[in-house]
């Protein structure tokens, strides 16, 4: 009876830990799933408000570009960083420094969510198959790996966004004069697709997806490669417990976009000269007043590249490089800074919650 008693109690200890491990596996799968759920919200957050940040702040310097980019060559009204941002604060105030930013934040939000989320996770799987491929599981991820993986990032989120990303450019270039007026984006998305056909949605896609490469490749080639190499090296006292303070990541960031917009600033002006064809009534900087020349119709970017330099020279294809450099250097730096403490922010808050 003893030894009956004594195999019932093993069993039922037995039954119970078996029980325990189930429930414990059962709760660590309900939870997994909620974990990378939240993981995956905190990048897309941390993401768009990075970019709508960063995009404000610089809203007059990027709305200056673009005018400098598409502008009649034959009717000149901007001429310069200071001139044409002293031309707008005459002509149009305050509110016209920063016409077209909320079409640009409503796309640069889902845009830098999706980017720097699709960055993440092509980085991931790059150095999975990288670290499968070598058959050593501690290597980390090249500067050339990194380069794809921003790339990859990049054309998703360029492709997703694009055609607000075209109404942007047309919002931005608009002035008191235009013969007719946007009213905003989705207005202007129904008219070009009612006028122009979906097809007009991504004109001058092809140079974003070619430009897109270097330029937000090379950002973030550059800005990890930096921040790696100063964590490893440590010079001048820049690192402090493995970790960069807040200006020298403001300065890697503004590295990054230096080298990124200074590559790929061509085929940006030929993408934003693509965008104006055939805007029936075009805005009046586009189509100087009436006064002069019509602007150039392009056939495709192979065109467009061809009749810029023929037509205005090589110089064309770097308009608005200066107001750009001066923009691009703090936009991406502040992007970058504000993404990453603002994953430090959820971050905690996460584990507060846990």
């Amino acid at each position: 009876m003893a030894s009956e008693d004594v195999k019932r109690s093993e069993s039922a200890v037995t039954t119970i830990v078996n029980l325990a491990e189930e429930a414990k596996l059962a709760s660590e799968g309900v939870k997994a799933p909620s974990r990378a759920f939240l993981s995956i919200c905190k990048s897309l957050v941390a993401g768009g408000v990075a970019g709508g940040v960063s995009r404000t702040a610089v809203a007059p310097l990027e709305r200056l570009k673009i005018l400098l980019q598409v502008q009649n060559p034959h009717s000149i009204k901007y001429n310069g960083t200071i001139q044409g941002l002293k031309y707008i604060w005459k002509t149009e105030g305050f509110r016209g420094m920063f016409k077209g930013n909320g079409t640009n934040c409503a796309r640069i939000i889902p845009n830098s969510a999706v980017k720097f989320f699709s960055y993440e996770e092509a980085s991931k799987g790059i150095l999975y198959l990288y670290q499968q491929h070598s058959g050593n599981e501690d290597a980390q991820l090249t500067p050339v790996l990194r380069l794809g993986a921003g790339a990859c990032a990049g054309i998703i989120a360029m492709s997703a966004t694009y055609p607000m990303d075209m109404v942007r450019g047309r919002l931005t270039v608009q002035t008191e004069k235009s013969p007719r007026q946007y009213r905003g984006i989705f207005h202007a998305l129904s008219t070009v697709l009612r006028e122009e056909g979906p097809r007009a949605l991504y004109k001058g896609w092809l140079p974003s997806v070619i430009g897109v490469v270097p330029y937000v490749g090379l950002n973030f080639a550059v800005y990890e490669s930096l921040k790696d190499w100063l964590i490893k090296s440590k010079p001048f006292g820049l690192v402090e417990d493995s970790e960069l303070g807040v200006v020298t990541r403001l300065a890697c960031g503004a590295a990054a976009g230096t080298v990124g917009q200074t590559v790929a600033y061509p085929l940006d002006v030929i993408r934003r000269r693509m965008q104006m064809v055939g805007w029936k009534d075009a805005a009046s900087v586009v189509t100087g007043d009436g006064k002069s020349k019509a602007p150039l119709e392009y056939t495709g970017m192979v065109d467009a590249f061809r009749k810029t330099v023929r037509y205005e020279g090589f110089g064309a294809l770097y308009k608005g490089l200066i107001p750009n450099s001066v923009k691009v250097v703090p936009s991406i730096a502040i992007a970058f800074v504000t993404y990453e403490l603002v994953k430090d922010v959820l971050g905690v808050e996460l584990r507060i919650s846990d």
